[in-house]
């Protein structure tokens, strides 16, 4: 259910409108090129994954595959990323909480979100699992359910949807499939790619499941049809009833508009409980794969030691810990300084994901022959027409950082391209000095010890 469901992100809910007005219908192909992106990359995550399944997941492989230096820049890269995750998430969802019960201010709400997912966290990895079951099937069934109501406007069956279009006329009659001109569709690329952002946590999770080979070979084998129904089938339903450029897209919120427009009453609120369903699920799954991440750089001696270590239920506890007070710390500077230290953080991590997904390929790239080598019979997820298709998807994910330097706008690609190379470039200093130390330090050992 964390690969059916973890995948949607708040994101699909409140970010689609912005890009749907960029990109007109055509929001379809960007949401078709990210989700083949996604599809590549998990395919190779998955390839390394069942054949050695581990919570480390990327970072333990890169560090193989690449050098120490990789798997411990990555890791702590993809770390600091759902550190800052956290903050946004515990904000958005202590933002409807206040809407709902004014009277508790919305500190104390995300104060109190905070709280209570650390406490499942820290009670066992069972109930983290349990949470997120619920979560993810209630954003499945939310999918499911607007799907089908949609098509049944769509062919103009559904009874009280007078208001709604009825067909595909919607896709080209504004101005054709693509009214901003075929470029639109990288625009869309940037603005939609970061709602994808998180599949890989199901490979973090399955280190510690029953049956980590079986939970990774279905949970990779699987995303095509969840990128299909959930992301491209959605939106479908989107752009078929209401006109793309139709005000209530972005003044409502994509999904919210399309509800009203079939009829459906007390459709933001409906959608609130769905969007704050998808927060609880993403601060979930965050403080999980921060702590993970966390776990696995103690075990590899590149985090304290203190992290590596698990309580009598099998919990990692100083490194949730540690997680949730860094989280807690970003939470303090959205509420202090969200335009200045808060802002420098959000956009320093902006493309880590991207870096994420970029070494993936390259690990894989050299996994490949390890496994081979190693212990062929693990092999059993493959990627595809291998190594082209890997080479293919390092340079799509390169061209979209370098289309994101195009984007100059405040906040936009181009700074957070930059801040987060500027990141990558300190955490990669600080790697290759402490590899280089360490390698001073034991050549000494031995010498000593002769």
């Amino acid at each position: 259910m964390i690969a059916v469901g973890g995948v949607i992100g708040a994101g699909l809910f409140v970010g689609s409108a912005s890009g749907i007005a960029a990109a007109g219908p055509g929001i379809l192909l960007s949401y078709a090129l990210v989700g083949a992106l996604v599809v590549f990359v998990m395919r190779m995550l998955g390839e390394m994954a069942a054949a050695n399944p581990t919570s480390g997941s990327f970072s333990a492989y890169a560090d193989r595959a690449l050098g120490r230096w990789a798997g411990f820049s990555i890791g702590w890269l993809y770390w600091f990323f759902w550190v800052v995750v956290l903050a946004v998430e515990a904000t958005a969802g202590a933002a409807i909480l206040t809407s709902w019960v004014p009277a508790v201010p919305q500190w104390a709400w995300a104060l109190i979100v905070m709280v209570v997912l650390t406490a499942t966290n820290l009670a066992s990895v069972a109930s983290f699992g349990e949470f997120e079951f619920w979560f993810a099937g209630i954003k499945v069934v939310a999918i499911a359910a607007f799907i089908g109501l949609g098509a049944l406007a769509i062919f103009g069956v559904l009874p009280g949807s007078d208001n709604a279009a009825t067909g595909f006329a919607n896709l080209t009659s504004h101005g054709g499939f693509l009214p901003n001109g075929p470029s639109a569709i990288l625009t869309g690329v940037l603005m939609v790619v970061f709602s994808f952002m998180g599949s890989e946590i199901v490979t973090l999770a399955a280190g510690e499941s029953e049956d980590p080979e079986r939970a990774v070979t279905k949970a990779t084998k699987s995303v095509i049809w969840r990128v299909g129904i959930f992301y491209l089938g959605s939106i479908l339903v989107v752009v078929s009833l209401l006109p793309w450029n139709d005000p209530a897209i972005e003044k409502k919120g994509s999904y919210v508009a399309a509800l009203d427009t079939i009829g459906i009453p007390h459709a933001g609120q409906i959608m609130n409980v769905i969007v704050l369903t998808a927060v609880l699920s993403c601060l979930n799954s965050g403080l999980y794969t921060a702590s993970r991440m966390a776990f696995s750089l103690g075990q590899r001696g590149d985090a304290p030691k203190a992290f590596a270590k698990t309580n009598s239920r099998g919990v990692p506890q100083a490194a949730i810990l540690a997680s949730v007070v860094f989280g807690f710390i970003a939470v303090g500077f959205n509420y202090l300084w969200p335009t200045t230290v808060f802002q420098f953080l959000l956009n320093s991590s902006g493309a880590v994901a991207l870096f994420v997904w970029l070494v993936i390929c390259f690990s894989q790239l050299k996994m490949r022959g390890i496994i081979l080598r190693e212990n062929p019979d693990k092999l059993v997820v493959r990627m595809w027409l291998f190594p082209y298709l890997t080479w293919a998807t390092i340079a799509m994910i390169t061209f979209v950082l370098g289309y994101m330097l195009t984007d100059d706008k405040p906040g936009g690609g181009r700074i957070q391209v930059l801040l987060s190379v500027l990141l990558a470039a300190l955490v990669i200093g600080v790697a290759v000095v402490r590899e280089r130390l360490g390698g001073r330090s034991a050549k000494a050992d031995a010498l000593s010890s002769r």
